[in-house]
């Protein structure tokens, strides 16, 4: 079988002609290297080299929402898998999307934004102009939906996005019984401003998926100054004395150099920008001494700080069937609540979903026969690594979110769980209810939930922080983005988040992106 080669999309270069210099080369095509390469190119005067290590070709199960958890696994999935979990004791697979638009392409679709306080933190850890009232234009100009408050949303974005239209009668009767049992309802969910039970936002139009390409990248094809280069894996920076003036990538058997004559950006997420600049000689001195790579610059900041959202499911049969309809997303509903009175912050995602989502390890009901009340920790305090196995860029690195490594994480699931628990049971949902599949049984002291949590627990694949912003000595990028200690080299992904949102990240990294481009092209 013979290798593919590198190709290109949008205008038909070679990949030969693709060896030229440009004034920005960007890094990974998924959601931030899609806005930014679209924004930076308005200006017709700006070169830019878009590189993907996925396909440019669209895989056909990528179009319905209904059936995201298809994609992985696939070519569109670099297939990873953590290092083993102590809390587990085993690894997890651990999911990212290798396509134009990333993990925009093979996520499942729901399109939030953190709680207005996860972005006032980043502010106050260092993150100088990152608070949510400062990303609010940049939210704004990434999307577009109808009827909300135009002060907080936008409505001339790339995006596309709203509620499900026609929702699950399952998850209608689970708001109900959301504010059966307490919690009250919000005007928009998604927006960043409320807690309490909505229906989500999706980046879903007329039944289809819109990512990140879709909306940003395919519309702008024929654009004379953007080269994407798919199917190419991006092995180091060229770093001459402390200036980053380009990249080397290539397939297997060929190898091209590119020039930038402005800026590389990275955004090859929270996995990639950090493995890419650890594989350039940028990161822990020790650790890239380890493994011979010759130290350009020690910035012990890379690579540390991941952070994910733990999420565990209850799961219930059907009373009567219900088919899906394969046009919506699963997560149709979602509430942000706080686990203890006392919080100032929204700290607990409960996810009300139409179909039996649980740990592909657990026995349970068909795609048709069941439904599921996920819970996640928002502002997990655990914290864990990405680093190298290899100085060879063709290994995949070592991933270690240490879920649920402090116990005040496993406390918030916990009362996630309860909190399921008891929405599930409420009288609203009664006409739909059959038998609890999972956990199935009475869980009547600390230790049964917490080994509940143990084989219940799935990755969200929302990864984070690894080359977190600020300005004290961890910190990795500015709050312009740029390397600390790196001239012409800018990190603008989801690596820069100093702390977790509360929320999915992916309406964030839009977001960032968006910020990116106009601090770039300023």
């Amino acid at each position: 079988m013979s290798r593919p080669r590198p190709s290109t999309v949008l205008h038909g270069l070679d990949v030969e002609q693709a060896a030229e210099v440009f004034d920005y080369v960007v890094v990974g095509a998924g959601t931030a290297g899609s806005v930014i390469a679209a924004r930076l190119t308005e200006d017709v005067h700006t070169r830019v080299l878009l590189i993907e290590a996925g396909s440019a070709t669209a895989l056909p199960e990528m179009e319905t929402p209904g059936i995201w958890p298809l994609l992985l696994g696939t070519s569109a999935d670099w297939g990873d898998s953590t290092v083993e979990q102590a809390f587990l004791g085993a690894p997890l697979y651990a999911p990212r999307g290798k396509a134009l638009g990333g993990s925009s392409s093979i996520n499942g679709l729901n399109f939030l934004r953190g709680h207005r306080s996860s972005y006032d933190a980043w502010a106050a850890q260092g993150a100088t102009g990152w608070g949510f009232d400062d990303l609010l234009p940049d939210f704004r100009r990434s999307e577009t939906t109808v009827g909300r408050d135009e002060t907080l949303r936008g409505t001339e974005g790339p995006l596309l996005i709203g509620v499900t239209p026609e929702p699950s009668p399952v998850v209608v009767a689970a708001l109900e019984a959301a504010t059966e049992v307490g919690w009250s309802l919000a005007d928009d969910i998604s927006s960043g401003a409320e807690t309490g039970f909505g229906l989500s936002d999706a980046n879903v139009h007329e039944g289809r998926r819109m990512s990140a390409a879709d909306a940003y990248l395919r519309p702008i094809a024929g654009r004379a100054n953007l080269t994407i280069v798919t199917d190419v894996t991006v092995r180091q920076l060229t770093i001459d004395d402390g200036t980053c003036t380009g990249v080397e990538y290539g397939t297997p058997t060929s190898s091209t150099a590119a020039t930038a004559l402005r800026e590389v950006i990275l955004t090859a997420g929270a996995i990639g920008s950090a493995q890419l600049l650890m594989l350039s000689g940028v990161g822990p001195a020790e650790h890239l001494t380890e493994l011979g790579i010759e130290v350009e610059l020690d910035l012990p900041g890379v690579g540390a700080n991941l952070h994910d959202h733990p999420m565990s499911t209850v799961v219930f049969e059907h009373a009567a069937p219900l088919p899906g309809d394969p046009q919506n997303i699963y997560g149709q509903g979602v509430g942000l609540v706080r686990t203890r009175e006392e919080l100032a912050d929204p700290d607990l995602q409960v996810l009300l979903i139409s179909q039996p989502y649980r740990s592909q390890s657990l026995p349970g009901p068909g795609p048709d026969g069941g439904y599921a009340i996920g819970f996640s920790a928002m502002l997990p305090h655990s914290r864990g690594t990405v680093r190298l196995a290899s100085r060879d860029h063709r290994v995949a690195p070592l991933i270690d979110p240490n879920y649920l490594g402090e116990a005040e994480d496993q406390q918030v699931m916990l009362a996630g769980l309860r909190i399921a628990r008891e929405i599930g049971a409420a009288d609203a949902l009664a006409p739909w209810r059959g038998p609890e599949v999972q956990p199935g049984r009475p869980l009547d002291s600390e230790e049964a939930m917490l080994d509940y949590l143990r084989e219940s627990l799935v990755v969200y694949f929302h990864y984070a922080g690894t080359c977190r912003m600020g300005s004290d000595d961890l910190a990795v990028v500015d709050p312009e983005l740029r390397v600390r200690g790196i001239s012409r080299l800018r990190v603008a992904d989801a690596s820069v988040m100093p702390s977790p949102v509360s929320g999915n990240t992916n309406a964030t990294v839009f977001a960032i992106a968006e910020r990116a481009a106009r601090i770039i092209r300023s």
